[in-house]
């Protein structure tokens, strides 16, 4: 199994966010790879993986970014690769790492979830995947339809729920 979409993070304690996005992955049967790299600490490694991640296969990186927030842009600024950046809530709320992620300069584009929002990163990458894939294309189709009845279930139970002045 070759993976086909790259999770990577800054160090293992943005494991706890990133996960999520792995898990998403897992449920779509998206093969993937999880490594820790650092725009700052590994640069060589850095760009290493992202001037040969096209060559080894990989369609989508999802990279994690907090405190100084550069990791995303610099592997943007290697490879053509979409990249989805994490801002992480490591310092400042996480509004110093989305700022800095989202604030790039014209032509390295990272497309940017909200802060710790890395479920939903993994589902852009599952669906700009399905744009070439219909297996994962049907997988999203029925994981929007559960999302909706959750929310129609909710709405069932939110009638049985009694007040005074209440209405419906």
């Amino acid at each position: 199994m070759k993976p086909v979409v790259s999770i990577i993070m800054g160090s293992t304690s943005d494991l706890p966010v990133m996960e999520k996005a792995a898990k998403i992955l897992d449920e779509f049967e998206i093969p993937f790879e999880m490594n820790a790299l650092s725009a700052h600490r590994t640069p060589d490694e850095v760009e290493k993986f992202a001037k040969g991640a096209s060559e080894r296969g990989i369609k989508v990186i999802i990279a994690a970014a907090g405190m100084a927030a550069h990791l995303c842009g610099v592997i943007a600024s290697m490879t053509t690769i979409p990249v989805i950046g994490v801002p992480i809530n490591a310092s400042l709320d996480g509004m110093d790492a989305l700022l800095a992620i989202v604030q790039m300069p014209p032509g390295i584009p990272v497309a940017t979830v909200g802060i710790n929002g890395a479920m939903n990163a993994g589902i852009l990458a599952a669906q700009i995947l399905a744009t070439s894939d219909k297996d994962i294309a049907d997988k999203l189709v029925t994981f929007k339809e559960n999302l909706k009845q959750k929310i129609v279930k909710a709405n069932t139970d939110l009638s049985s729920v009694k007040f005074k002045y209440k209405t419906n």
